[in-house]
């Protein structure tokens, strides 16, 4: 008795899944144009982002440079004063 009947449940339940099926297929169409949208500027933005990074790079390199000049010439101040005492106490 209860084949029958599973039959027609199984029918309605399966027309309604390709009626959803349906609905979002039609739904993603009219998004698509808006999808392109975002991948073109979120190019643009990594684009920019790899432009940040490398002027990032380039600037803590001279801060690097800078920073070595600065301690070298400190070292070099500490070396001439330490020598000097030592040759006046000779």
């Amino acid at each position: 008795m209860g084949k029958q009947h599973n039959k027609i449940v199984k029918r309605s339940r399966r027309k309604q899944y390709l009626k959803r099926k349906k609905e979002q297929v039609k739904a993603s169409v009219v998004r698509k144009p808006a999808a392109t949208a975002k991948k073109v500027t979120a190019k643009k933005a990594t684009k920019k982002t790899a432009a940040k990074k490398a002027a990032k790079k380039v600037a803590k390199k001279a801060v690097k440079k800078t920073a070595a000049k600065k301690t070298a010439k400190k070292a070099a101040k500490k070396a001439a004063k330490t020598e000097e005492p030592k040759n006046d106490a000779e």
